[in-house]
């Protein structure tokens, strides 16, 4: 069996307001045609399929539109589980239209696939957090765990337990419990898999994720999973990496878009996996295209930081601009640098002027109070008060020196 490993889309993610949707139309068309090309027979999609609970309109379009475009006819299978991001309602809303098209769709580790005819494939049995499937003859059991709140985790291990000290066990130990339970599941006979949308010890975070962990509780160790998996495919951390203390099996495939300034420094991935029954899998990284790249410009003065945004004007890039100066940046100059480069998401100047403390204590005694005003507020905002706003403070001041001399 060849299966693809993807997840955490983020339909519909902004980055510092701007929308991505541009750029996430253009990697869904591709990986529409990744799929196609390497012959996949069951796409796993492990979470975060949306970036809210609410996603737009047009995120759902393109979700459902690229669900339809995978399945050719029903031919192959697409396996969606939800993420901390996705509202499982609504996401597995669509799955009896979609079940046509072979698609599977999984809302919380409770949820039961119905058995019976997906396509031209099967789901042959299922039950709480686990399907076998059937695609062209082969079997494969997959165990499926959507995100697992404390709330959800809860509800499957211990609805029918009234043991205390069973439900004070940490939560890594309780996905251990979970997965050692769900395992029995698994034959000699078929392809034994995992996915989940989980934060696994030993990751690397990115920045862009919204951690679903509170004090550390939703950290998981890497030996919770079966070791009788063959691949484990993960949600939730947007770099590309291997689980340490996995033996390789366990991956993210990470985010398919830099969602974030910090994630510029690695390569976006999705994984092809090449699985027989009893045999370790063979898993092929296929890189993904940068459409519109995020990147920061280090400038020297203003004029520089002018003249760079109009040599690039034309690029198609984000940009965050750093501006090294010794005085502070006009707005008819923001202006200029934001009419030049459509793309600006944020200008940071740094400051030189002052070199220590005792310059600001000097620098400060020489100063109105107006000036000290103006330094603070573009100290705090980066951008200086307008007039309206120094004179309005400025009144306030004065009426109450009026006040207390009367």
């Amino acid at each position: 069996m060849r299966i693809l490993h993807t997840g955490d889309w983020h339909l519909g993610k902004n980055l510092e307001g701007q929308s991505r949707m541009d750029e996430q139309e253009r990697f869904l068309k591709d990986f529409i045609d990744i799929v196609k090309d390497n012959n996949i027979d069951l796409v796993i999609i492990a979470g975060d399929i949306y970036d809210s609970s609410n996603p737009p309109a047009r995120a759902e379009k393109m979700f459902y539109d690229t669900l339809k475009n995978l399945s050719r006819d029903g031919e192959r299978m697409t396996l969606v589980i939800s993420g901390n991001h996705d509202n499982p309602d609504r996401l597995v809303a669509a799955g009896p239209l979609a079940r046509d098209h072979g698609i599977v769709m999984v809302g919380t580790p409770k949820s039961i696939v119905p058995i019976g005819e997906y396509g031209k494939n099967s789901v042959v049995d299922a039950g709480e957090g686990y399907i076998e499937i059937s695609i062209n003859g082969e079997k494969a059991v997959i165990l499926t765990v959507p995100y697992p709140s404390e709330k959800r985790l809860n509800e499957v291990l211990y609805d029918a337990m009234d043991d205390e000290e069973e439900k004070m066990k940490s939560y890594s130990d309780r996905i251990f419990t979970l997965f050692d339970g769900l395992k029995k599941h698994y034959r000699k006979d078929t392809i034994n898999l995992v996915t989940t949308h989980i934060f696994a010890m030993g990751s690397e975070e990115s920045g862009s994720e919204r951690s679903i962990q509170l004090g550390g509780s939703y950290v998981v160790d890497g030996s919770c999973f079966p070791k009788e998996a063959q691949y484990i495919a993960l949600g939730h951390v947007h770099k590309p990496q291997i689980v340490p203390g996995t033996e390789r099996r366990a991956r993210y495939s990470g985010s398919p878009i830099h969602y974030n300034k910090k994630e510029i420094s690695f390569t976006k991935k999705c994984f092809i996996i090449d699985v027989k029954a009893g045999e370790p899998c063979n898993v092929t990284d296929i890189d993904l295209k940068v459409y519109k790249p995020i990147e920061i410009w280090k400038c020297n003065g203003v004029e520089d930081a002018i003249k760079k945004c109009e040599e690039n004007k034309d690029r198609e890039c984000w940009v965050y601009l750093e501006i090294t100066t010794d005085r502070y940046i006009r707005e008819d100059e923001i202006k200029m640098m934001k009419d030049l480069k459509k793309d600006i998401l944020e200008i940071m100047p740094k400051i030189t002027s002052f070199n220590s403390e005792e310059d600001d204590v000097e620098s400060f005694k020489e100063k109105s109070f107006e000036d000290i005003f103006r330094d603070f507020y573009f100290k705090e905002r980066e951008v200086e008060p307008s007039d309206e706003v120094v004179n309005t403070l400025l009144s306030i001041i004065s009426e109450e020196e009026d006040h207390e001399t009367n």
